[in-house]
């Protein structure tokens, strides 16, 4: 077992929003499209600018080009917690995060419950309970600033309007494809299923108590999941439940044209993750409790399956590249003793090895571009690292969130990691790797009233 480490509660930040998904910027690529770059190019001061390009790809540069994106927010209702896209900045040479976000973009009663960042840096999508939105990045000059945000974009996802909740959001590294893919829907709305004055209907806790068997119990109020979807009741045999319609539909597009190269109505019961493979070849999709599935995208065809053994439900996937080229699927999977690492040959797509490394089920998972460290958010707050190559844990930051890890996503040069939960501040933690330096965590740290939210994951109980 890795080292173990208390999150140090003096780098707290409040945002005050339920985060369910982080990113990082990829700011260089994101600097040359924004107009006061191609200013600064043509003026006088073109050998300075181009010193700062040189010190951003600095490593020890003290660095103001380092932002994470936040998205989260209370859902519909009256709730008083808004729903919005937040930015922060990062400093290296303080290991901490700005205390207020640099900018913030309000999204009414629609939350933004999934999201993915252009890697060219055009823009954000986010996932909202019926539809996705594409949003630019915006420059606002102040005083002599350019202060960086977010606005609506001109483009019009035709394609991606009243197609449900989408889990699963997903470019490739080149930008050029979209993945996206759907979950369980109810057949009535919650207005319907739920009002203030009454208990929920007797087939809806039948529903959230199915869900909830299949995993370790966190005792919360059936009157708390107003506001939780129902896919992240990860485990429910759909099939006793005829309120819901399943909608494991995967859709791929070329980006930014939209034209569709691959719809697979059926791909799943229920769709949870995607993830492309470095060259951008294959996707692999991850269902409720089915295997997994890769495909190839030149000929949108499904090419092979990844069975599941035992107990294992598969939670999230990620393909990884080693340092002699070797690529790897890693798959994070639930299982009755906790969570596991599932890794599979990318050749043959067999499964090559299964290592236990929790006590406790995942709820996020992702691994550093330099294909060195998996990280692994639980259910109950801790943060592991793992070397990717032997699969030991090489160190954990316990309570390092008070509630759920919602998601885990590494810096573009893979010295700073950002994990985001529902119960909402920001710290820095310092993670010492005694072969290659210092690895840095975030959290994101979530200290608010959420009892509308609490129903959020499968990994919750339901008592009367």
């Amino acid at each position: 077992m890795g080292k173990s480490r208390e999150a140090d509660s003096q780098s707290l930040q409040k945002y005050g929003v339920p985060l369910y998904s982080a990113a990082w910027l990829p700011y260089k690529e994101l600097r040359s499209n924004l107009p006061s770059h191609d200013n600064y190019v043509d003026s006088s001061k073109q050998q300075e600018h181009q010193q700062q390009e040189e010190e951003i790809s600095d490593p020890s540069a003290s660095s103001h080009e380092y932002y994470v994106i936040l998205a989260g927010g209370g859902g519909e209702g009256s709730s008083g917690i808004p729903n919005a896209v937040l930015l922060s900045c990062f400093d290296f040479s303080s290991n901490s995060l700005s205390s207020e976000p640099v900018a913030k973009l309000g999204l009414g009663s629609q939350l933004p419950y999934r999201m993915a960042v252009h890697p060219s840096g055009d823009g954000v999508l986010c996932a909202f309970p019926n539809s996705c939105r594409f949003f630019d990045w915006d420059e606002v000059k102040d005083n002599e600033d350019h202060k960086l945000g977010l606005k609506p974009s001109k483009k019009v996802l035709a394609q991606l309007e009243d197609v449900g909740q989408q889990l699963a959001l997903a470019f490739n590294s080149d930008s050029s494809v979209l993945a996206v893919g759907g979950e369980l829907k109810l057949l009535v709305g919650f207005d319907n299923m739920y009002k203030t004055d009454k208990r929920p209907d007797d087939w809806y806790v039948d529903i959230v108590r199915e869900a909830l068997s299949y995993v370790p119990p966190l005792h919360l109020s059936i009157s708390n999941f107003r506001t939780c979807h129902l896919a992240i009741l990860l485990p429910l045999e759909v099939s006793k439940f005829p309120q819901l319609v399943q909608d494991g539909n995967l859709r791929v597009f070329k980006w930014p044209s939209m034209e569709i190269i691959l719809n697979e109505a059926q791909a799943h019961a229920s769709l949870k993750d995607l993830c492309f493979s470095p060259d951008g070849k294959f996707l692999v999709s991850l269902g409720q409790r089915d295997r997994g599935r890769v495909w190839d995208v030149t000929s949108s065809t499904a090419v092979a399956s990844l069975p599941k053994e035992n107990d294992e439900i598969f939670a999230a996937c990620r393909f990884s590249q080693r340092s002699d080229q070797t690529k790897v699927l890693y798959i994070a999977a639930i299982t009755d003793k906790g969570a596991s690492i599932v890794t599979w040959n990318t050749s043959s797509w067999k499964r090559v090895s299964s290592k236990h490394v929790s006590r406790e089920p995942v709820s996020s998972f992702n691994v550093s571009p330099d294909g060195k460290l998996l990280a692994m958010g639980m259910t109950q707050g801790d943060v592991l690292l793992v070397n990717s190559t032997n699969l030991r844990v090489k160190t954990i930051i316990r309570k390092a969130h008070l509630g759920i890890v919602t998601a885990l996503a590494f810096s573009h040069d893979s010295r700073a990691l950002v994990s985001a939960s529902m119960d909402s501040s920001a710290r820095v933690t310092l993670i010492e790797d005694n072969k290659s330096g210092m690895y840095i965590v975030i959290q994101i740290f979530l200290v608010i009233n959420v009892s509308p939210l609490a129903g959020y994951g499968p990994y919750n109980s339901v008592t009367d």
